[in-house]
């Protein structure tokens, strides 16, 4: 009798311990882990820009084609400038706008020699030109993360074409010899860009450098007509974008 009691014990011990074993051999199941694509926040958008800046002019040469004579530029002429765009980015770095900007130049100095003794002299340019520019860029990553539309630092390099309305006055010096010479032109007008930003999200503010290039400032309606080319505006610009 005991011995068939242990044999039962023995029995239902095995019995019990088999789905314990059994659990030890069902392999786990772990199913793969699946990362979603990385949104860098870029997406096309449009925006609004504004723009203010200090300048230096300068003019390479200038010419009275029907003394004739020509006159070189002895100072540099310096002011500001502002204005506003409208423009599209893709969302890859590629960006455009059309701008229109004011800049405002005064002092610019040229002396002219061999003309007749009325004409002889230095001379001032007081400018006001209307600008108007197609602007293209492209924006890169600075640091680590890259270029982000959510907060990162980056740089951008540009260029732009597009017409200058022309008005200004030039002044010989000492006042009262002769008397001030008004006038305006059209010209050719384009421009490089480059600088630095922060893009907060909605908005993104940059600091640059614009070399601003006006084919010809002239006045061909005046007994003496003059002209002075491929003068270039170095300017430091502050700007800000609004997308929507």
């Amino acid at each position: 009798m005991r011995t068939l009691a242990a044999v039962l014990l023995a029995g239902c011990a095995s019995f019990a311990a088999q789905p314990l074993f059994a659990a030890d051999a069902i392999p786990v199941y772990h199913p793969p882990v699946i990362y979603p694509d990385a949104d860098d926040g870029l997406a096309g958008s449009f925006y609004l820009r504004g723009s203010v800046g200090g300048n230096l002019l300068w003019g390479r040469d200038g010419n009275h084609p029907s003394i004739p004579t020509t006159f070189t530029t002895d100072e540099f002429g310096y002011g500001y400038s502002f204005g506003a765009g409208v423009g599209y980015e893709t969302g890859d770095g590629w960006r455009a706008d059309i701008t229109v900007d004011r800049l405002v130049s005064n002092g610019m100095q040229a002396t002219i020699t061999g003309a007749p003794p009325l004409l002889d002299g230095e001379y001032d340019l007081d400018l006001r030109s209307t600008i108007a520019l197609a602007n293209v860029y492209y924006d890169f990553g600075l640091g680590y993360g890259g270029l982000s539309a959510a907060g990162g630092l980056f740089g951008y390099v540009g260029a732009g074409i597009g017409v200058a309305y022309n008005d200004y006055i030039l002044t010989r010096g000492p006042a009262g010899s002769a008397p001030d010479t008004p006038g305006s032109n059209v010209s050719l007008a384009a421009a490089g860009m480059v600088g630095a930003g922060y893009d907060f999200g909605s908005v993104v503010a940059d600091l640059g450098y614009r070399a601003l290039y006006i084919n010809r400032i002239e006045n061909t309606n005046t007994a003496a007509p003059y002209s002075i080319t491929h003068n270039l505006a170095h300017e430091l610009r502050a700007s800000v974008r609004y997308r929507f």
